[in-house]
């Protein structure tokens, strides 16, 4: 950078050297960010005490996945620093956290395995499930803390809320287990918490991080909490009309545990009596064959147009997202690291 600096006049305002500086901040690529979370994650020290303790811990996070949350941390920062390096800890920690809603959520669902592994309380056992995955709470907390000390405050604020939020999601999921008459408007702000403020958590902590104005911190949540429910409106979508080879996962899976989806739940609230029995009964039955009961309530689905209905939200969601995006103050060729990963977690080509 300081050679091509030094090709300007030497005249130059120190605000238009700023400016020049300003455009040569190194904007690492996806991959290159990702390589530089799992070496840090994959190169943690656990030097405390008992190992019983931290060897689950060590074993959720070699499980892998996509690092979505720590890579939108070092995308918001590396908006505005060319060292997102630096705050590899508190990204890393916001994907602990993340690890330990997971580890948590697998024990209340009595899931068996978690991308291809055994669960921690399969594993092990449900008592060391509950208590390692509170100690990688209390380690999310501690990476946050390590931020400057201008930072911390703010950077805890935010992890804070969020981390109520979420919990307040999963225990909205939880409820509505029990009911037929959850609205769309619950459901989306059921998966606002549970899901979206992770997201938009992550961009403002980076943003904070990086110095960025409030206003930009607070359009990068917004465009995050946007995003994410577009991204799991689009995840309930492709568990009924996804291709299972580029979805990952067989189709029809929430139809079958009866998962109260915003397929479902549009389904049975725009439903005559005929298909609302006919719901009724593939929800309450015991005994079934798993091909037709996916094909009988995805004929009903199509029957009422639950499919496009599903299609204009998650376009209305991630338009509303890049109107955030498009308000934060930095040039576009700078937002095109950032822009190209969402669109790629949306599945659109950028």
């Amino acid at each position: 950078h300081a050679a091509r600096i030094s090709a300007f006049p030497s005249c130059l305002s120190c605000n238009n050297y700023s400016a020049i500086l300003k455009t040569f901040i190194t904007m690492l690529t996806a991959n290159e960010i990702l390589q530089k979370i799992n070496s840090y994650l994959d190169n943690m020290p656990y030097e405390r005490k008992p190992q019983s303790l931290y060897d689950p811990i060590k074993y959720v996070l070699s499980m892998g996945g996509k690092r979505i949350r720590p890579s939108l941390v070092l995308m918001a920062y590396n908006l505005y620093k060319d060292d997102p390096e630096s705050i590899l800890s508190q990204a890393c920690g916001l994907e602990i956290y993340h690890n330990y809603t997971l580890l948590h959520d697998d024990l209340m669902d009595n899931a068996a395995m978690r991308r291809g592994h055994q669960t921690v309380h399969v594993k092990w056992n449900a008592n060391t499930a509950v208590l390692s995955g509170d100690s990688m709470y209390v380690l999310a907390f501690k990476r946050m803390a390590q931020s400057a000390p201008d930072k911390v405050k703010p950077v805890l604020d935010t992890f804070i809320e969020t981390a109520l939020q979420v919990g307040e999601g999963q225990q909205y999921d939880m409820d509505f287990e029990k009911r037929t008459d959850v609205t769309e408007e619950e459901y989306i702000e059921m998966i606002r918490l549970k899901t979206s403020v992770l997201l938009a958590c992550a961009l403002k902590i980076g943003a904070v991080l990086a110095g960025a104005s409030e206003s930009d911190a607070d359009n990068l949540y917004k465009f995050g909490e946007q995003i994410g429910l577009a991204f799991q409106l689009q995840d309930d979508y492709l568990d009924v009309y996804g291709d299972p080879k580029v979805f990952g996962k067989a189709i029809g899976g929430d139809i079958l545990c009866n998962k109260k989806t915003y397929m479902l739940i549009n389904a049975y609230n725009r439903a005559d009596e005929a298909r609302r029995n006919e719901l009724v009964k593939w929800i309450t039955a015991t005994d079934f064959n798993p091909e037709e009961k996916i094909k009988a309530v995805t004929s009903i689905y199509n029957e009422l147009g639950i499919d496009r209905l599903a299609e204009d939200r998650i376009k209305y969601y991630f338009e509303q997202s890049r109107k955030y995006l498009d308000l934060v103050s930095v040039d576009d060729e700078r937002k095109s690291v950032l822009r190209a990963y969402t669109d790629a977690m949306m599945g659109r080509k950028a």
